[in-house]
């Protein structure tokens, strides 16, 4: 029985297993995931863990990314993709692999990951870290009242329910805050529930943080590392990207994802270019 795609992101990393070649998958990149000059870097890194999930959980429960890092070689641009993967190691617990993403002969993304059973993370839970305090959503500021040259940059962003703390928003009045710091809570449009392969996207979902430091601008992603700790549960997920450092033309953007029941779910760093001066 074949299972309907009901959500937009799930036809953005839809994958078909390419005959007689194991481990290798073909789709398609859709315009609406462009932001500044390419594809987003959250959903390139979501396409080649889907593949990874393909192939791991064939005859084993190693679905679920635990530890994935992407390194960026090139812009990815809409149309034809392709995914190989290769299996490092199958383990007891943990299956480890890499991807790599293609475009007409040019590698764009190159994954190392590590995959097992988030299901099966249960048990004690010890931590000192929060989820960010935010107005809750309607008194947030949505993607409808962003600024028309931020949407015109970004396309995907018509594919989110998005709402930013009005306390990080200030960059879009010409009012930055200099902490470096954007948080918010999102759902995508459609009403899809929240997964592992979701979070992958939403790590690299928000505004780049280095428009609070009064640099407007496209900011490429080298590298990003996503670590998942459980499965979230439906409903609204709250986000905060932050940086601390920007040296040499380059950043790092941390964030975290919380779900509704208050447990952190995904932590991510990404190293990134700082905007070009406009």
């Amino acid at each position: 029985m074949t299972t309907a795609i009901r959500s937009e992101f799930d036809r953005g990393i839809a994958l078909a297993p390419r005959p007689g070649e194991p481990g290798c998958y073909d789709g398609e990149l859709d315009a609406g995931w462009q932001i500044g000059g390419g594809i987003n870097g959250g959903l390139l890194l979501a396409v080649a863990g889907h593949a990874l999930s393909l192939q791991h959980g064939e005859g084993g429960d190693h679905a679920d990314p635990i530890s994935i890092s992407g390194y960026y070689l090139s812009a990815a641009t809409p149309g034809a993709v392709s995914v190989r993967t290769e299996l490092v190691r199958r383990g007891r617990s943990l299956s480890t692999g890499t991807a790599s993403l293609s475009q007409d002969g040019r590698e764009r993304l190159r994954v190392l990951a590590s995959y097992g059973d988030l299901g099966a993370a249960e048990g004690e839970v010890r931590t000192s870290a929060t989820p960010p305090q935010l107005p809750p959503p309607e008194r947030c500021i949505s993607v409808a009242e962003a600024p028309k040259a931020l949407i015109s940059q970004a396309a995907l962003l018509e594919r989110f329910d998005l709402r930013l703390d009005p306390a990080t928003v200030g960059w879009a009045l010409g009012q930055p805050s200099g902490s470096g710091r954007i948080q918010g809570w999102f759902k995508l449009a459609d009403g899809r529930d929240p997964d592992p392969l979701l979070l992958l996207l939403v790590a690299d979902a928000l505004p780049p943080v280095t428009f609070d430091l009064g640099m407007p601008g496209w900011a490429p992603t080298v590298e990003l590392t996503v670590h998942l700790r459980a499965r979230p549960v439906p409903g609204w997920l709250r986000v905060v990207h932050s940086t601390r450092n920007l040296a040499g033309g380059y950043f790092e953007e941390d964030a975290e994802v919380w779900d509704e029941s208050g447990r952190l779910v995904a932590q991510s760093r990404q190293l990134a270019r700082a905007p070009r001066p406009q």
